[in-house]
C-alpha cells in the first residue's frame, strides 16, 4: 500500500526573511511561476498564523507543470521563525530538495 502525501511531508522551520526565497525555489522545482501576487497573498495570511495551534496554519498550493506541492506555514508567536511543512509529492528528489532548502534557510549567513 502506498504512503499518503501527509506521511511524506517534510517539516522544519525557516527565518522570516527566508520565506520568500524558500517559496520561490520550491515553486520553481514544481514548475510554478511564483510571483508578487502569490507573495502578497502569503505575506498577508502569515501574520495571522500561529504554529502552536493546528488550525493556525496557512496552506498555499504550488501547482506547477511538474508537481503539485502544498506548503503549510505558521509564524512562531513572539519569534522570528516560521514553521514549514511541505507535502504533496512522493518524488524522492523533490523531497530531498525541500528538506535541503528548509535546512539552509534555517541558518543565517554572515557576510
Amino acid at each position: 500500500m502506498a504512503e499518503s502525501n501527509q506521511e511524506r511531508a517534510i517539516e522544519g522551520w525557516v527565518w522570516n526573511e527566508n520565506v520568500l526565497p524558500l517559496l520561490t525555489l520550491l515553486a520553481g522545482y514544481a514548475g510554478y511561476d511564483f510571483d508578487g501576487t502569490d507573495w502578497q497573498a502569503v505575506g498577508l495570511a502569515l501574520g495571522a498564523t500561529d504554529d502552536e495551534h493546528p488550525d493556525g496554519w496557512y496552506s498555499y498550493p504550488l501547482v506547477g507543470s511538474s508537481h503539485h506541492l502544498e506548503v503549510h506555514l505558521a509564524q512562531a508567536v513572539g519569534g522570528s521563525e516560521v514553521s514549514v511543512r511541505v507535502a504533496g509529492t512522493s518524488d524522492p528528489e523533490l523531497l530531498l530538495r525541500a528538506d535541503t532548502l528548509i535546512a539552509a534557510f534555517a541558518t543565517r549567513l554572515v557576510a
